[in-house]
């Protein structure tokens, strides 16, 4: 798949994400909503019904009040219209018809009703038993109307009282009830959070208040008028507002909401995975096809080369004396060893992946190391007239180190300094002791390494980009090499560079260890 197909698969595919992430947010918004708006309204109704219990329980009071506040268990009885009580109440009222008797258990004075809803108030030593009966199923239905009538006329007498001189707010209303009548209410519409409430009373301001209220701006508060059927509008104002409001809320839709939002987050994470996996395998790809160009051009030269070698030694029409036989075996044993060493350093990397490498660590020379390979590109330095120095500062040059691998690792960071110098390269090695080891520079005067590419030198297969793909050899396998064999040494190694002014190797080696 080409690489500008999968880079629009991505912005294809994050664009889908994100549309999803955004009606994700929108539904959860939406879902806030809807819960503020179903807990107000369930708020508002539980503050409702406590309005009106509060009207109820006030009117009830008034009416027990009016009749007698003796007792609250009451005897309602007939007064026959023939009867001898009934004949001596319309010597005061004439046009009475049908009256009824309204008391108190073990109460001395009785309240006679009449028909056009008079009150008169009589003893009870003046009223038999026999004189009054209970309602009955005999009741004409001019006298039912009448009755009825009657127990209106009584009641509407008791509300104009009521509502002529309405009372105090302060007298009206006990808050230690109200709070226990809201606490009811509220659990009644399954709203179990804890609550502040005041009251207030226009100018007077608060007159009652929780210890917790607070008036702080951007509480959400419910605001309802007290006594609402008044028939003069008061001002009287019930304040409530909930402690955990928003967390009641949040519960509401958390899991849903929750649930939604992490499995988007975790989709978009496996995706960004995913994507850069695919980027990665594409880029690995690449330098895997680079590397298979270069190891064929690389190994195609020395079998080349012995071929032909081996075509003149077999060649019979030159003559002995012609064929320079041991010129010739010279240079099949040279490129043999080319071709093995390039063989070699292929399977070292591979064996590095599948298995712990074993080091044989010996108590080591480092300059005699350097300088033994220092001396392998001797000729190649001067082909290109260029020169390598050593500046050998460390007083204590020995460590515990593997001869072979520590030098193919100072061959492969020499080799790179000729590779990607121009004409005339100038290699500088240092060494210095510290408290815990030595350090070892190779520092050159190349062409330099970027900063995007310094970061992926030590991948295998990575060669850095330098025109043709051909005119540097090499597999890219020659820093991951270096790099394996410091750390397995428990060493370090570093790289700094700038662009056309070159680049500096720096390496540590522990010195512990030592005899």
């Amino acid at each position: 798949m080409k690489r500008k197909t999968i880079v629009l698969l991505a912005i294809f595919f994050f664009l889908v994400i994100s549309g999803l992430i955004l009606i994700q947010l929108y539904w959860i918004r939406n879902a806030i909503e809807i819960t503020d708006q179903q807990f107000r309204n369930l708020a508002n109704k539980a503050l409702e019904s406590v309005i009106l219990d509060l009207e109820e329980k006030e009117l009830i009071n008034s009416i027990v009040e009016e009749i007698g506040p003796a007792s609250t268990d009451s005897i309602t009885a007939i007064v026959p219209a023939n009867s001898p009580l009934a004949m001596r109440l319309r010597g005061y009222h004439p046009n009475s018809k049908l009256l009824e008797m309204y008391g108190l258990n073990n109460a001395d004075e009785l309240i006679a009703i009449t028909s056009s809803g008079q009150k008169i108030f009589i003893s009870a030593e003046d009223v038999s038993a026999d004189e009054l009966s209970e309602p009955s199923a005999q009741l004409t239905s001019a006298e039912l109307s009448g009755r009825v009538s009657n127990k209106i006329v009584f009641l509407e007498n008791i509300m104009e009282k009521i509502l002529r001189n309405p009372p105090d707010i302060r007298d009206r209303i006990d808050p230690e009830d109200l709070q226990d009548q809201l606490r009811t209410a509220l659990n009644n519409v399954s709203i179990l959070l804890d609550f502040e409430f005041s009251i207030r009373s226009g100018r007077a301001g608060i007159i009652w208040k929780t210890p917790g209220f607070t008036d702080r701006p951007g509480t959400k508060k419910f605001i309802i008028q007290l006594f609402p059927n008044d028939p003069v509008p008061s001002q009287n104002q019930l304040f409530v507002y909930f402690l955990q409001e928003q967390q009641y809320k949040f519960e509401k839709i958390g899991a849903l909401g929750f649930l939604s939002l992490l499995f988007t987050s975790l989709l978009l994470i496996l995706a960004t995975g995913t994507f850069v996996g695919i980027f990665r395998q594409k880029k690995i790809s690449e330098i895997r096809n680079d590397f298979i160009n270069n190891m064929t051009h690389e190994l195609k030269t020395p079998i080349s080369t012995i071929s032909l070698a081996s075509q003149m030694i077999a060649d019979k029409t030159i003559s002995d004396k012609k064929k320079n036989t041991d010129n010739l075996a010279k240079v099949i044993s040279d490129e043999s060893m080319r071709l093995k060493f390039h063989v070699e350093k292929v399977l070292q990397m591979a064996i590095f992946e599948k298995t712990k490498m074993k080091l044989s660590l010996v108590d080591l020379d480092i300059h005699s190391v350097i300088n033994n390979a220092v001396e392998n590109f001797d000729l190649q330095i001067k082909s290109r007239d260029g020169i390598i120095k050593k500046d050998f500062q460390a007083v204590q040059p020995h460590a515990l180190a593997d001869e072979i691998h520590f030098l193919n690792s100072i061959s492969n960071l020499i080799d790179n300094a000729i590779k990607y110098s121009g004409n005339k390269p100038e290699i500088t090695i240092t060494t210095k002791n510290t408290k815990k080891g030595i350090i070892i520079t190779v520092e050159d005067n190349g062409i330099g390494i970027s900063k995007k590419d310094i970061k992926r030198i030590y991948d295998k297969f990575f060669r850095v980009h330098s025109g043709n793909v051909h005119n540097v050899k090499g597999f890219g396998l020659g820093l991951s090499y270096v790099k394996k064999i410091i750390e397995e040494h428990n060493g370090t190694i570093k790289a700094e560079s700038q662009i056309n002014k070159g680049t500096k190797f720096t390496l540590f080696i522990p010195q512990t260890g030592l005899k």
